[in-house]
């Protein structure tokens, strides 16, 4: 999961100085007034989403499998705590009857 951040961070921040070289030779419009950073780092999240959604679908693709394998072990040790919260449950309410 760590992996996938930090190569999507590096596409952004290549994004960024890629549009932030064309704002500022001029082959790219600027921003308004005193929305120039604002307008490269919009311009730079333009484009770097669609490059990450096809650039790193493989390494999207073990992270979403890192993370079911996660949320489906969380989800056995719940079941198993619950399982046996119930069992002792089961066992003083037995004890309580028979007294």
């Amino acid at each position: 999961m760590l992996r996938y951040t930090l190569m999507r961070l590096g596409i952004f921040v290549g994004c960024l100085v890629v549009v932030w070289g064309l704002v500022y030779s001029g082959l790219a419009p600027r921003g308004l007034g005193d929305s120039n950073g604002l307008w490269i780092v919009t311009l730079a999240l333009l484009f770097s989403a669609p490059i990450s959604f096809i650039v790193l679908r493989k390494e999207r693709d073990r992270a979403s499998v890192q993370i079911v394998e996660r949320v489906d072990r969380m989800k056995a040790n719940m079941e198993a705590s619950r399982s046996q919260e119930d069992s002792a449950d089961d066992t003083s309410r037995a004890q309580g009857q028979a007294s």
